[in-house]
């Protein structure tokens, strides 16, 4: 009998040993992907008015795709392929804040309704983004607000059916909140629907459904941000 409760303790002990590293290796928020990076940035130089974008894959993929708008407008993209608002949030601080920008472009939505972390629940969501702003703003970061892009459906997440009537609701709610805020809002969504209101204009997409811009996406975007971005700096 003594012989099983020192097996079954040994058992617990090990258990419990491979969960800590289990825990310690998991990184929810992928605080390294941009961290060598943000220390090569250091603080901005006198007079430098840093931009950063915050976002998912459509964010991450921006730079690779054109990165002459991000060199030729001094842009610092802070997109992580994949993420929900939940994560934006766990590093908005290290990505976004510890930066010092003088404007923080907030793209948003898209992997919420995919389901990549959880249900979609799109007060929680619209919560992320309320807190995102809140922290910019209590540091002297302007924000500029975007909608989330059509997307008729996630190819990773065949089961979503209703993923056009859940992008809407959450750009009305988010645009309302920015006008009562003050807080410039940039409508991709409405210059890069497909005519019948269902999907991304498959002219602008790179894949199939449309979540993803290609080039002539991503240039159609550019010229709905880059005066805003003018404007605040």
């Amino acid at each position: 009998m003594r012989l099983i409760k020192c097996m079954g303790a040994a058992l617990l002990l090990l258990t419990m040993s491979v969960g800590t590293a289990n825990a310690q290796k998991h990184d929810f928020a992928n605080w390294n992907r941009y961290a060598g990076d943000n220390a090569k940035l250091g603080a901005p130089a006198k007079g430098e008015k840093r931009v950063v974008l915050m976002g998912n894959s459509i964010t991450d993929g921006w730079p690779r795709t054109r990165p002459e708008f991000f060199k030729d407008n001094n842009l610092i993209g802070r997109g992580i392929g994949g993420q929900t608002s939940y994560q934006f949030l766990l590093r908005f601080r290290e990505d976004v804040i510890n930066l010092q920008p003088k404007v923080v472009v907030i793209n948003y939505g898209t992997n919420d309704i995919a389901e990549n972390t959880g249900a979609y629940n799109e007060d929680l969501t619209y919560g992320n983004v309320l807190s995102m702003v809140e922290l910019a703003r209590y540091h002297k970061c302007k924000v500029i607000l975007t909608s989330c892009l059509p997307a008729g459906g996630f190819s990773w997440r065949p089961a979503i059916k209703d993923s056009m009537s859940k992008i809407r609701h959450l750009n009305e709610r988010v645009k309302a909140y920015a006008q009562a805020n003050k807080i410039p809002y940039v409508d991709y969504f409405s210059a890069m629907v497909n005519a019948e209101g269902t999907a991304m204009n498959p002219d602008y997409a790179n894949d199939n459904p449309g979540v993803h811009p290609n080039a002539k996406g991503y240039a159609v975007m550019e010229s709905l941000l880059l005066p805003v971005v003018k404007k605040l700096r």
